[in-house]
Order: structure tokens, then C-alpha cells, then sequence
């Protein structure tokens, strides 16, 4: 069964730290770009980040450029996505996604799978 499922969410203080984590089962993350995205209440899905499945390119949204950080492990089949200084406008439910290419993936197109979502909460 092809699946992703992520981890890692919670509740944080201002200005904290995640690492949320994503694992692929029943497929090989190796050829795929894989990217988080999220969506907050009431609001649009934006993507937050993505990386390029061979030369690790990466792609950041303005708003979490800096503070965050995506990475992948092909040999754990796993990508993560560091979050440092955390703001409350963080808070959504984030989703690790994958596509064959990269540029599809930054433009917000999912040919492939998606996880089930992991809450972040961002509240003092």
C-alpha cells in the first residue's frame, strides 16, 4: 500500500522548534521531489517548502524562508521539515506530498500521494 504519513506536529511557544517528519511506505521516495505544504482554518493549501529527488534544489516560501529547513533521507525513505522561530501564523495542519518533477511540485502540482496531515499549533 502506497502511503505517507507524517509526524512530529504539536503544540509550541512562539518563537520554538519542530521537525516534522515524513515516511513513505509501498514506494521509493528516491525518484520523486517531495514537498510540505499546509493549510490553515479557513484559509487556502499554500506550499511551504519542497526538494528536487536527485541534486536536493530546495524551494522555500518568503514566509518561512530562513527558518525553516526541508531535508530527505533517500536510504530512511523520509523527508523532514525543521521549523525554528515559530510564529503563531504557522499554526496549520501540514502535508508532505510527492510529484516526479520538481518545478510541477513548487508550482503546487500533486501527481502523487499525499500524507494525512500533522497539526502545528503555534500559542503561548
Amino acid at each position: 500500500q502506497v502511503q505517507l504519513v507524517e509526524s512530529g506536529g504539536g503544540l509550541v511557544q512562539p518563537g520554538g522548534s519542530l521537525r516534522l517528519s515524513c515516511v513513505a511506505s509501498g514506494f521509493t521516495l528516491d525518484y520523486y521531489a517531495i514537498g510540505w505544504f499546509r493549510q490553515a482554518p479557513g484559509k487556502e493549501r499554500e506550499g511551504v517548502s519542497c526538494i528536487s529527488s536527485s541534486d536536493g534544489i530546495t524551494y522555500y516560501a518568503d514566509s518561512v524562508k530562513g527558518r525553516f529547513t526541508i531535508s530527505r533521507d533517500n536510504f530512511k525513505n523520509s523527508v523532514y521539515l525543521q521549523m525554528n522561530s515559530l510564529k503563531p501564523e504557522d499554526t496549520a495542519v501540514y502535508y508532505c506530498a510527492t510529484d516526479p518533477d520538481y518545478k510541477s511540485l513548487v508550482a503546487g502540482i500533486v501527481r502523487g500521494s499525499w500524507g494525512q496531515g500533522t497539526q502545528v499549533t503555534v500559542s503561548s
